[in-house]
């Protein structure tokens, strides 16, 4: 899967106000490093100041893509996405993959001294990347700490001997087993390329879907709402990836935009001004709490007049993408008096104008994709 620069994701970290516009531009790769090593410091004593990230945020970022560019070349560069972890490590020199959809990880490397020694490392430095998003930045070529916490792809990849894979010597091993089995040497317009490529575990998805269980059923109950509907929006927005990144600058499993729902969220339900921050939305529980008490305010506020549950579930899911604005304009122009119009159809006519009469052909198969995920956690759990 190739990402081009005009879909290029936002980064997962929040940047320093000396980033800002007045500053001088970031043209280093010592300057990129110490600006990352900063980083954190500053937002420890501001958590709260996002009024300089998006200038700097895009400065960087402009440095990030040219890097990669310079690096592998117009056609052979890839960037992250919700469904598709891409990270740089070894000065741009090596990089992993993992896509989600088609649990598939590829790691590769360009490094023209010692190649295998640098795959391996990357190899390893995949398997034992922490959970937290928070410690990786996948927009810089900084060095991945495994040191941060239990790997992400814990119980998600197995090794050669069927065991799950926690610990640096484990890696290590399955690492030497991957560059003696599975390596491959390629010429390509950048270079030769040594890559390995394996398979995630057949129920990879449902690993890191239980990793949230306990979060998912206490934002459930906090909010009314129901369990299958969360678990739904998070598999059709990231496939429980909390690296998630997108273009419409969403972050994290449920892919809350700071701006709009993060927003909204802040000031109708936690009382506080301002808007989350991509370093907050990041913290699992953190995007699992907005993005239910967002699905909260669709079903209480903006969309309360729908009277069929039925129908109000739909309503909630087309608007969780495309806005409860939206929702009701494909009803009659006159917001006010769409729920009338609502109200007066079956719950089956909603969901096929919904699904065909939508402004947006997104949000027309969003709605499609969500349904569909959620009818499939209600027969799971029928069956549990």
């Amino acid at each position: 899967m190739k990402f081009t620069y005009s879909s290029l994701c936002l980064v997962p970290t929040l940047l320093l106000a000396a980033c800002a516009s007045n500053e001088a531009p970031i043209s280093t790769t010592d300057e990129v490093d110490q600006f990352l090593a900063q980083r954190q410091d500053y937002y420890d004593s501001n958590p709260n100041d996002t009024t300089k990230d998006t200038e700097g945020f895009e400065s960087l970022i402009n440095h990030f893509a040219d890097r990669v560019y310079v690096t592998w070349g117009q056609n052979d560069s890839v960037f992250a996405s919700s469904k598709h972890y891409v990270k740089y490590t070894d000065n741009y020199q090596s990089r992993a993959q993992i896509d989600f959809d088609n649990g598939v990880i590829t790691i590769e490397t360009i490094a023209t001294e010692q190649p295998e020694q640098h795959l391996h490392h990357a190899i390893v430095a995949t398997l034992l990347t922490p959970s937290d998003p928070s410690s990786v930045d996948l927009f810089s070529a900084q060095e991945i700490d495994p040191s941060a916490g239990d790997p992400f792809l814990l119980g998600q990849v197995e090794d050669q001997e069927g065991q799950p894979i926690k610990w640096g010597w484990r890696a290590n091993r399955f690492a030497e087993h991957l560059l003696a089995t599975q390596l491959v040497r390629e010429y390509r317009q950048i270079g030769e390329v040594w890559s390995v490529s394996f398979n995630l575990v057949k129920d990879h998805q449902n690993q890191r879907e239980y990793k949230y269980a306990h979060l998912v059923r206490k934002y459930s109950q906090k909010y009314d709402i129901d369990e299958s509907l969360i678990y739904a929006v998070m598999k059709t927005e990231s496939s429980f990836n909390p690296y998630a990144v997108s273009h419409a600058n969403a972050y994290g499993l449920m892919q809350v935009v700071p701006a709009t729902a993060g927003r909204d969220v802040f000031e109708k339900i936690k009382q506080r001004g301002g808007e989350p921050s991509r370093q907050y939305l990041f913290d699992p529980e953190n995007n699992i709490d907005v993005g239910t008490a967002y699905l909260h305010i669709l079903k209480n506020r903006y969309l309360k007049d729908i009277q069929d549950p039925e129908s109000l579930r739909y309503a909630i899911i087309s608007a969780y993408n495309g806005g409860a604005g939206n929702v009701l304009k494909t009803f009659h122009s006159d917001r006010k008096h769409a729920p009338n119009v609502i109200n007066q159809h079956s719950s089956q006519q909603v969901y096929q104008m919904l699904t065909q009469q939508h402004p947006s052909a997104e949000s027309r198969r969003y709605l499609y994709k969500v349904n569909k995920a959620q009818q499939l956690f209600y027969q799971n759990r029928s069956q549990g």
